[in-house]
């Protein structure tokens, strides 16, 4: 595994394992499996419950060598409703500290929240702290408006969608990107592509281990997500080759500019995203 330095100097693996969409059902054996498989980074959620914190008791691994992280969502946001969801989710997953904790979408109070997480920071029970599908100007009038600034801004990348202007923002923030959906949730046939088949042929790996390495090659902490064991270990296996300049070149190409998953710029969305309820 390769790691990546945070602002703070925290340092997390650059490969981790993402756990959106799968069924509750599956969720302890498929977090089993990544831990098989090598992964250490688990990405959660406050709507996903306590089938990850059985995994993570079930696997015997120490607490020191799994990060993980969770998110704080919309309807518990502002500063009082931000500390009981994290200690809610200290329950569900059964730790005592967190090692990444996210604002997991820009609506809401999320002023509120970020005071209550720098403070949940400063007594040491999270171990960094940050964002979710920020545009720019929302993170940036964070930045400017936060005594801990955020440390991670974790967005919708691929090659399909390289959020280039973002890229250029947490940069001057020093902060870096964490990729939801590396692999495009599969969509536009992404590992049937002419031009990642080529690559994939010449360096003799799959197109998916081809657009990680590319994640890991732009500084950017990837957490593809499968339900296979055979696929986790394929996706992880991926720190003996490099892409040279000519991939990277074509791989740029590919970038449209926009979402296919989701819209965050879309008023819609807001709406649907505040009225999207994940408890009673």
């Amino acid at each position: 595994m390769e790691y990546i330095t945070l602002a703070n100097g925290y340092q997390l693996p650059m490969l981790g394992y993402g756990t959106l969409h799968i069924p509750p059902k599956q969720t302890k054996e498929c977090v089993l499996k990544a831990f098989e498989a090598g992964y250490r980074l688990i990405d959660t959620a406050a709507s996903y419950k306590k089938e990850i914190g059985e995994a993570i008791k079930e696997s015997k691994l120490k607490r020191e060598e799994i990060y993980l992280t969770t998110k704080v969502w919309v309807q518990d946001a502002g500063y009082e409703n931000t500390l009981q969801a994290f200690h809610q989710s200290l329950e569900n997953l059964g730790v005592d500290y967190l090692d990444l904790y996210l604002i997991h979408q820009p609506y809401g109070d999320y002023y509120g929240s970020w005071k209550a997480m720098e403070e949940l920071y400063q007594q040491g029970k999270i171990k960094a702290i940050g964002v979710c599908n920020f545009s720019p100007e929302r993170f940036m009038d964070l930045y400017m408006n936060s005594l801990i600034h955020p440390m991670i801004n974790q967005l919708e990348f691929h090659p399909f969608y390289q959020q280039k202007n973002q890229k250029c923002v947490l940069k001057q923030c020093d902060c870096l990107l964490e990729a939801w959906g590396p692999l495009n949730e599969g969509q536009r046939d992404i590992f049937h592509h002419p031009m990642l088949l080529d690559i994939a042929k010449k360096h003799q790996k799959s197109v998916s281990q081809i657009i990680l390495r590319w994640h890991l090659e732009n500084h950017i902490i990837a957490i593809p997500k499968t339900t296979h064991l055979k696929r986790m270990k394929e996706n992880i296996d991926i720190f003996d080759f490099q892409l040279d300049k000519e991939d990277k070149k074509q791989i740029e190409q590919l970038d449209l500019g926009y979402s296919e998953i989701i819209d965050h710029q879309n008023y819609m969305t807001a709406k649907w995203l505040n009225k999207y309820k994940i408890h009673d």
